[in-house]
């Protein structure tokens, strides 16, 4: 049973959690916009600056530069999915909704600066800045992906590993009861 568990990147698993909405947006009738998240402290603008400045020496815009037509395409799938008779037109319409929401992904970049500034004092992020432009910082920024990745390549492993040595335990002590499993 080495399948047991599976873990997904993190970034993975935010976007799909972020992409899987769509359904069940598409399917409810329209409703009042609600906030989507606790409101932040009010940052100031150089706070705001430096968060910002982190998240583009990061490249945080790569997580979710897709995040548009992402959210349209499941969106097309699931109306599709409902409305069989449509698919045709659904598929034309897909390319105007998405070039008309073009640049909507930005407002997840604000978010963030928005969360980092009330996270981090201005100081605090004016040295995570000085951090990432240093030689310590840029190594960080180009070799902590493949960190993460290997750190999540090694999860899985230990998972898998550790789920056969679960199975096993359980087996033996259903044994000890007389009973194979």
């Amino acid at each position: 049973m080495k399948n047991v568990l599976k873990f997904l990147p993190a970034a993975t698993l935010a976007a799909g959690l972020a992409l899987s909405a769509a359904p069940a947006v598409a399917q409810q009738p329209a409703q009042p916009k609600a906030a989507a998240a606790p409101a932040q402290p009010k940052a100031s603008p150089a706070a705001i600056a430096a968060a910002r400045e982190i998240l583009q020496i990061k490249n945080a815009t790569a997580m979710y530069a897709g995040a548009v037509p992402g959210v349209v395409e499941k969106t097309k799938i699931a109306l599709i999915q409902q409305n069989l008779n449509y698919q045709k037109d659904l598929n034309e319409v897909a390319p105007i909704v998405a070039q008309q929401l073009n640049g909507r992904q930005n407002e997840i970049g604000e978010g963030m600066a928005q969360i980092y500034a009330s996270e981090f004092t201005e100081q605090e992020l004016k040295d995570l800045v000085t951090f990432y432009k240093s030689p310590l910082g840029k190594k960080l920024i180009e070799a902590e992906p493949r960190a993460i990745g290997l750190s999540m390549a090694f999860m899985n492993s230990w998972a898998q590993n550790f789920a056969d040595t679960v199975m096993g335990a359980f087996r033996a002590e259903m044994r000890k009861r007389g009973k194979e499993i």
